[in-house]
């Protein structure tokens, strides 16, 4: 179906959401008719925040307004959903457009696997009547379910097209880039060779696959990485919680901006908690690059100073590989918690591979590496 025709059957004047490959036709459609427009389309942090704006947009103009979301994000949405929006409580229609990876009978990685097999039961727990749109739906079918929909949320209820892969369609291209030089798989390269036999945990999506690479390139034994193939935005809690029971061991965490910038609030706990053999990467491209390449807010925020803020005792910005292995360098052989944010380009290699072993051997790798240390 082509995205423009479903757009104008939804009808509505204002998205906000959270960028997913499965939407990407939606996606591209959005940037290229409004861009970044705090009143047509705003790209949010997380999937609870583009709800909570939707309901004030609503508040504001009595119209309403369309979320659009990978499914793993529901569950970020389950607070906001069930406290603010349902209709026991402030009855706040909102359209859920959901991008349905790892739907039962399709392939898919094993993040997806089970909150696909539970994309829709979610949305009927949350009260949510839902429309599963396909490859061979019809527009008459989707005009017909949004007529539908239509007497629910005039009747302060939310709804929910469920998107299948290669649903929705979109010829025109979007050209997503930045200005900075450096490149994100050569990046990793850096902070493997100086980390050397450190743990690293590393953040979802292509960093992760980079990472795994990179260890195959160098004949290198994948036991020094926790791969966070899913759970955007907690590898740095995760890498926290290593590195607090292994406090006489360097732990690095390999992070990404739209991560970082999805639970941010995990940077004051980091900073909080200061783990003095902790360094903290984030790989900044201002970029959702891994689902499409649509902009995060990463390239107006001020990074270190919300790191130092948030109590780091160390926090620098670099641009070129110089900078970054000097600073990586430091990290290594500093006692303190440190935040590198190293400015990268969007792109990667179109033969970029996915991890070979499982998320469960990944997981007893490490673990066992953890043991020695």
């Amino acid at each position: 179906m082509d995205v423009k025709n479903f757009a104008q059957i939804l009808g509505a004047d204002f998205y906000t959401g959270v960028p997913d490959s499965q939407l990407k036709a939606l996606c591209n459609y959005l940037m290229n008719t409004y861009g970044i427009d705090p009143k047509h389309h705003v790209i949010a942090a997380n999937e609870g925040n583009c709800t909570a704006l939707a309901a004030g947009y609503h508040l504001a103009t009595g119209k309403v307004p369309v979320v659009y979301m990978q499914n793993s994000g529901e569950g970020n949405i389950i607070n906001p959903v069930a406290s603010l929006l349902n209709d026991k409580v402030y009855k706040i229609p909102v359209i859920f457009v959901v991008g349905w990876r790892g739907e039962p009978g399709t392939k898919d990685e094993p993040q997806h696997i089970y909150q696909g097999e539970v994309t829709v039961k979610l949305l009927e727990d949350m009260g949510i009547n839902s429309f599963v749109i396909r490859k061979e739906t019809t527009e008459e079918e989707v005009k017909e379910a949004m007529s539908s929909f239509s007497k629910t949320l005039a009747e302060g209820f939310d709804v929910a097209f469920v998107i299948s892969k290669g649903a929705l369609s979109y010829d025109e291209k979007v050209v997503y880039k930045n200005d900075n030089q450096m490149i994100r798989e050569e990046i990793i390269k850096h902070i493997v060779k100086i980390s050397g036999e450190d743990p690293i945990v590393s953040t979802t999506g292509k960093a992760s696959r980079e990472l795994f690479e990179t260890r195959v390139a160098n004949g290198q034994s994948h036991k020094y990485d926790f791969l966070t193939v899913g759970s955007m935005g907690h590898s740095s809690s995760i890498a926290l919680g290593v590195a607090i029971n292994k406090p006489q061991q360097k732990i690095w965490c390999v992070d990404g901006d739209g991560a970082v910038l999805m639970h941010m609030g995990s940077m004051a706990v980091l900073g909080s908690q200061k783990p003095k053999n902790m360094v903290h990467v984030v790989i900044n491209n201002c970029a959702h690059e891994t689902v499409g390449g649509m902009p995060t807010v990463m390239g107006d925020v001020d990074l270190v100073a919300v790191a130092k803020a948030c109590g780091y005792p160390k926090a620098v910005k670099v641009s070129t590989y110089d900078e970054l292995d000097a600073e990586l360098q430091k990290a290594k052989d500093s006692n303190e918690l440190c935040l590198i944010e190293a400015m990268c380009s969007i792109g990667a290699r179109d033969d970029l591979g996915r991890p070979t072993t499982t998320a469960l051997e990944n997981k007893e790798n490490f673990m066992e590496y953890l043991k020695t240390l």
